[in-house]
């Protein structure tokens, strides 16, 4: 009797198969190359990333409990694909795989060769291919965790069936491991009594360095992946990054003297340096999901309403952006830095995964500071201002806050936080010293206004008032003075507010990934105090003392000016159809309990691209026109939508009171370039653009 195949209840693609892998080279294969012939009779999921992107990450860390459930029957191949120049680098990127310990293989695609073969579109893109080489679903941004394994569990359930599945060993061969104090740190503190305290990344965890900046003092954290509070011996960090000396005054009433943003756990931790224990502060442990339903919790212990679909001893809810909250109740989303703002009266997190600053009194209230979560480079009051994954912080003598915004390559200034009483103050704002956008990037000094840095993930301030900045994907540090005319001065009106007007110079070059920098005014009994810069080189696993020039005056450097490059979509003037797919999980369906369960936000860079079709609404498809004046531009498309488990039926037909189904939240952000054509050209363009978001 032959077996028969159990039926698939997920809405598939039309059969096509899928195309061949090709790059300059793969990592983690023991340096061979894979084709897909090789992958057959495996579930394979494609993973199109690139390693500057915080919603990248976010998906490496979706895929890891997957990637450890199937291992006989899945294979996921990382192909990246580079936003930056730097990334482009093969050592930077392996350098990257080993940092984020991706344990899978990964394709180098600098040209962007397969990217373009499968049609991908953002950072990050999910291919899934069966086992007979054919492409069932793709999917765009995060959030799709749970409808990736419930696909792999019936892909596997299926052929497993017909005998097309091949269980064993993939291609992935673990490289070899390293050692060293350090690995891949992040940032850096000078203690009191001038011992360093480092962000460890690379091995989970903080270290205590003596003034040298080598000599091991002691480990906080035991080095592996987890969030563990306890003492140094028994705690767990996830990548942790940010760290902030707590006021002197406070340390007591907080009962810890270091604030910890420990980014891939999405928590802020507590650490007490007398004895080293850590504590918990701020977060769940889960992320944020903008626009989600069950950012916070709402209240504890039996209290849920009996129609709600959650658990009965913690109710959740939707984050409220006028709403301060009780910082262990409400979700955050990948903290990268953190600082103490005197006038502010409390902390100011850079939340590098939904683009915001918040502000965090350290004991009682948390809440949002500035940003809309949308990612971009907006200035204005803080309410409407866009951020893109803000990374490092620093505070200026006159209580504004420097912010190094990595995505828009952009040095930000943040003014408006006296407080007084409230936690989150009214009248903050938003303006840039240096920085175009999402897409424009650099090595150029001069003006601000044509300044460029490359990702920048750290900022400081100098004695004298000006700005370093630890420009990542550059290997540089770099100095920003304003005019004398002050952070007011206004180098010309743009669509949101004034820019700072000043000069950048570069103080040092040939650094390897340098992530932050760390001030230090040396005192000289024989002459002025010395001012030395202590420089996180993260992707040197090290710390390196740099001597300021004489007169801080920095070289002018033009290393170009550059763009990213992806394939640009042709598209006729007038009508153009805008189609978003989504298909819930197998198990799923669309949630529309709290509102609709879908929203599609389009806009358009020139704004004069779109004629009609720009704003939000809730239909995933949208009817565009576009303007036949305007010759090229980028097409801004954000899509949110929310599912829900089905609820099994119980004896009288109804679905199950004791069943709560859990929420899930698929959302992405697109930049697509398109170039307009019109006339006898249209007929080669595209009548519809499609972006799956699910499908």
């Amino acid at each position: 009797m032959t077996s028969r195949a159990p039926r698939s209840t997920t809405t598939r693609l039309p059969r096509v198969r899928a195309s061949e892998l090709r790059g300059r080279g793969w990592l983690n294969t023991g340096g061979k190359d894979v084709a897909l012939a090789d992958l057959r009779g495996k579930v394979v999921i494609l993973d199109f990333w690139t390693f500057c992107c915080i919603n990248c990450l976010h998906v490496l860390d979706e895929l890891r409990e997957l990637e450890e459930a199937h291992r006989d029957e899945l294979v996921i191949i990382g192909v990246h694909s580079p936003k930056f120049e730097h990334e482009a680098d093969p050592e930077a990127l392996a350098a990257a795989v080993e940092r984020y310990e991706v344990h899978h293989p990964v394709l180098d695609d600098p040209e962007l060769v397969t990217w373009s073969a499968y049609t991908a579109r953002a950072w990050p893109t999910l291919v899934v291919i069966d086992p007979e080489g054919y492409v069932v679903a793709q999917m765009a941004g995060e959030g799709h965790a749970s409808a990736i394994a419930a696909l792999v569990d019936e892909l596997v359930a299926e052929h497993d069936s017909r005998g097309t599945l091949h269980r064993g060993s993939g291609p992935y061969v673990p490289p070899a491991p390293t050692s060293g104090t350090l690995r891949f740190p992040a940032k850096a503190i000078t203690l009191p009594g001038g011992n360093l305290l480092v962000a460890d990344a690379g091995h989970h965890s903080l270290v205590e360095l003596a003034p040298d900046a080598e000599t091991l003092v002691r480990r906080i954290g035991t080095g592996e992946r987890g969030l563990v509070d306890d003492a140094p011996d028994v705690a767990r960090f996830s990548e942790p990054n940010g760290l902030c000396l707590v006021p002197e005054e406070l340390r007591s009433s907080l009962e810890y003297d270091v604030l910890v943003a420990d980014t891939v756990n999405h928590a802020l931790r507590g650490v007490r340096l007398s004895d080293g224990v850590v504590t918990t502060v701020a977060g769940t442990g889960e992320q944020f999901m903008v626009g989600g339903v069950e950012n916070v919790v709402l209240a504890r212990g039996d209290v849920a309403a009996p129609d709600s679909h959650l658990s009965p001893d913690r109710r959740l809810g939707p984050f409220d952006a006028g709403v301060t909250y009780e910082p262990l109740d409400v979700k955050l989303s990948s903290p990268w830095d953190v600082a103490w703002s005197g006038e502010l009266g409390g902390f100011v997190v850079a939340m590098a995964g939904n683009h915001t600053l918040w502000a965090f009194d350290g004991l009682g209230k948390i809440g949002l500071l500035a940003g809309t979560m949308n990612e971009g480079l907006e200035d204005g009051p803080g309410e409407i201002a866009w951020f893109a994954q803000p990374s490092g912080l620093a505070v200026a003598a006159d209580g504004a806050v420097w912010v190094a915004d990595a995505e828009t390559s952009a040095l930000r200034r943040v003014d408006g936080l006296r407080g007084g009483a409230a936690v989150v103050p009214d009248g903050v704002t938003v303006r840039t010293a240096v920085g175009q956008g999402l897409f424009d990037f650099g090595h150029r000094d001069g003006p601000t206004d044509q300044a460029l840095f490359q990702h920048p993930l750290g900022v400081a301030v100098l004695p004298d008032g000006s700005v370093v900045v630890a420009d990542t994907y550059d290997g540089a540090i770099r100095r920003v003075v304003l005019d004398d005319s002050g952070p007011g001065a206004d180098v010309g009106d743009d669509a949101a507010g004034t820019r700072l007007a000043g000069e950048v110079t570069t103080l040092a070059t040939g650094l390897a990934e340098p992530s932050d920098v760390v001030v230090q005014v040396v005192e000289d009994v024989d002459g002025p105090a010395q001012v030395h810069l202590l420089v996180v080189e993260s992707a040197a696993h090290r710390i390196t003392r740099v001597a300021l020039p004489a007169g801080l005056a920095g070289e002018v450097l033009d290393g170009g000016a550059h763009r990213t490059q992806r394939p640009v979509t042709e598209i006729a003037a007038g009508a153009l159809r805008l189609d978003v797919p989504f298909v819930p999980a197998p198990g799923q369906k669309l949630d529309d309990r709290f509102g609709p369960s879908t929203e599609l936000r389009v806009s358009a860079t020139p704004p004069e691209l779109l004629l009609s079709g720009g704003g939000t609404g809730t239909d995933l498809h949208r009817d565009l026109a576009v303007n036949p004046a305007v010759a090229e531009g980028v097409l801004h498309v954000t899509a949110r939508a929310a599912s829900c488990d089905v609820v099994p039926l119980g004896p009288d037909g109804q679905p199950d009171p004791d069943v709560f189904p859990a929420c899930h939240l698929a959302q992405q952000d697109w930049g697509v370039p398109v170039r307009v054509v019109a006339g006898d050209d249209a007929p080669g363009t595209v009548p519809e653009l499609t972006l799956p978001l699910r499908g």
